[in-house]
């Protein structure tokens, strides 16, 4: 395991507000258009899964991974399979969800596959407690926003883009670290 160097991440926590963040209008931030394009390798949010089984990813999202490369991340795998464990087995249609989250990670591509090493997860962590601080996170918030930090500074390092439908906290991950790349969708509901 690489040595972790806690000073040289408290350094690099220096972009600290020290105020609350607020929500940037829409305009403002990369949304995917309905024409997609060709572009950066993405990393895909949990959510892109989800939105995906559930059938509520708009066209354009499935247009773009037709196009470009997509890479995922354990923190998916972790959130897909918490997701498959907290699901009431009595309930009618949880056997078919678990099984579809099966298909959907069985058929991720080891080669695409990524784990956070211990760099990314420490400043994570450091930029996860900032965020709660900041916005006021409960306890609640609080594991999301480790695995959205884990899963945005992740993209960074390896040069890929995160695709999310998560605009509020990855705004402000952006507003944080503008030299992370994030693309938005809204979800069909």
């Amino acid at each position: 395991m690489a040595d972790f160097d806690f000073d040289a991440s408290v350094r690099w926590a220096r972009f600290d507000p020290q105020r609350t963040l607020a929500r940037r209008e829409d305009r403002e931030l990369p949304f995917i258009d309905d024409v997609v394009g060709a572009g950066q390798e993405l990393l895909l949010d949990t959510c892109v899964y989800i939105d995906g089984l559930q059938g509520r990813a708009p066209e354009a999202v499935a247009n773009l991974l037709d196009i470009r490369l997509s890479n995922h991340s354990t923190i998916a795998i972790q959130e897909l399979m918490h997701t498959a464990g907290v699901l009431d087995p009595r309930h009618p249609g949880t056997r078919m969800a678990v099984r579809q989250i099966g298909v959907t990670i069985n058929g991720m591509q080891p080669h695409r596959i990524f784990a956070p090493d211990t760099d990314v997860l420490g400043r994570a962590a450091l930029l996860a407690g900032m965020l709660c601080r900041l916005q006021g996170y409960q306890k609640d918030a609080r594991l999301r926003a480790l695995h959205d930090c884990v899963l945005f500074l992740q993209a960074q390092k390896l040069g890929f883009t995160v695709l999310t439908a998560n605009v509020s906290d990855f705004d402000c991950l952006l507003q944080l670290i503008p030299t992370g790349r994030a693309l938005f969708y809204r979800s069909d509901d």
